[in-house]
């Protein structure tokens, strides 16, 4: 059985390219790290807007699942 040769050139920039790509992965994530320290805090007050209003427990029920009674008259019967 012949034993390989050098790895080709082929296998080099592969090589180069899987690096080139860990960089500039590195790099999206350090640029993306410093705009969410530059951004600051989400709402004006430090509150996270996706749950702004909520308080522990139960929460009320949204205008559109009011119950609304409706007052059924009684049926006039013809008696006779």
């Amino acid at each position: 059985m012949p034993n390989k040769g050098r790895p080709t050139r082929q296998k080099r920039d592969k090589e180069r390219a899987r690096q080139q790509k860990q960089r500039d992965k590195a790099q999206h994530r350090l640029e993306t790290k410093q705009q969410k320290a530059l951004s600051g805090p989400r709402g004006s007050n430090g509150e996270d807007p996706d749950i702004a209003g909520i308080r522990p427990g139960p929460q009320p029920l949204p205008a559109q699942w009011d119950i609304v009674e409706e007052v059924a008259e009684p049926a006039e019967e013809n008696v006779q």
